[in-house]
């Protein structure tokens, strides 16, 4: 989200910021204890931040270590809950065992969070804990997540939102924290890179890894490798796409994709945009509530 008011000073940014941190520090205190539904992404991992450093506040992170996230992801968040003094719990899940759910459905994180707020809430109550929280800010409502209506039927909390507080608010204050997740590029989970419809399988998971890890060997970081079935479309964000004008290195590009299985690659001209699988249910939720006519749109 950009700033809505470019005039305004320093100084009256920085006490914004202040007022929505109180804010969210308030609303977390009258809490009074809480399990945190925490990634280890820029969102939860400035949320469990501030919950560690609210003293009178009972607290228990919970990761999910599953095939659609990576290794090096979880052990990120191992390493920063540890670095916080904070209570945190590693679990193991599949979300591919929801019945589903590697359809991919346009309604999948809808069935991923039905199971991912359900083991937090069973270790909420087990630990004595009142609320789960997550990390969802106030950019996020915008966005088509049909995972926040799971989050509405289960009652999970989003303390950012309530404290007003959007993405750039939170990399601000981040970086007051010197918080290394700062500048870190958002990382939603492996199975957003396949479009609706295409099935979801272990080892389609760890292809998209692979083809990722290979590609930021290339000195890349901010990517996504889109699964598009027996092919792929890599898609470097804007402030890197240039690179794609060096010598060979769509060529090297291609090569390192292919080198993970994929019969054909496409490297994308146009950057990154995330959540840009999106734009087909959006244009469709669009057109129902207009009564257009029309054929369903094909997956983005």
């Amino acid at each position: 989200m950009t700033d809505s008011h470019p005039e305004r000073s320093a100084g009256e940014r920085e006490d914004e910021l202040d007022a929505k941190l109180a804010a969210l520090r308030s609303i977390l205190l009258n809490l009074g204890s809480v399990v945190v539904a925490y990634s280890g992404g820029v969102d939860s991992t400035f949320l469990l931040r501030v919950v560690t450093d609210t003293q009178g506040l009972e607290h228990l992170a919970v990761t999910t270590d599953s095939p659609t996230n990576t290794a090096e992801e979880i052990e990120q968040a191992r390493e920063l809950a540890r670095a916080f003094g904070a209570r945190h719990l590693v679990v193991a899940v599949n979300e591919l065992d929801t019945p589903g759910y590697a359809e991919n459905p346009a309604h999948r994180c809808y069935l991923c969070k039905q199971t991912l707020y359900p083991l937090c809430l069973r270790t909420a109550r087990k630990q004595g804990m009142g609320h789960v929280i997550d990390g969802v800010n106030v950019d996020d409502l915008g966005d088509y997540r049909p995972g926040l209506d799971a989050a509405r039927e289960l009652k999970i909390r989003h303390p950012l939102v309530e404290a007003g507080l959007t993405k750039r608010d939170v990399r601000d204050l981040s970086a007051r924290f010197s918080l290394p997740t700062a500048e870190m590029p958002a990382s939603p989970c492996l199975s957003s890179r396949f479009p609706y419809g295409t099935r979801i399988t272990p080892e389609r998971l760890e292809q998209v890894a692979r083809a990722e890890a290979a590609v930021r060997r290339l000195g890349f970081v901010e990517l996504r490798v889109r699964h598009l079935g027996e092919g792929a479309r890599v898609e470097i964000a804007a402030a890197e796409i240039s690179r794609l004008d060096e010598h060979d290195m769509m060529r090297r590009i291609e090569v390192a994709v292919r080198g993970v299985g994929f019969g054909s690659v496409d490297v994308s001209r146009r950057p990154l945009r995330s959540g840009s699988l999106n734009d087909a249910v959006l244009s469709e939720n669009d057109r129902r509530r207009t009564g257009a006519q029309g054929s369903d749109p094909p997956p983005s």
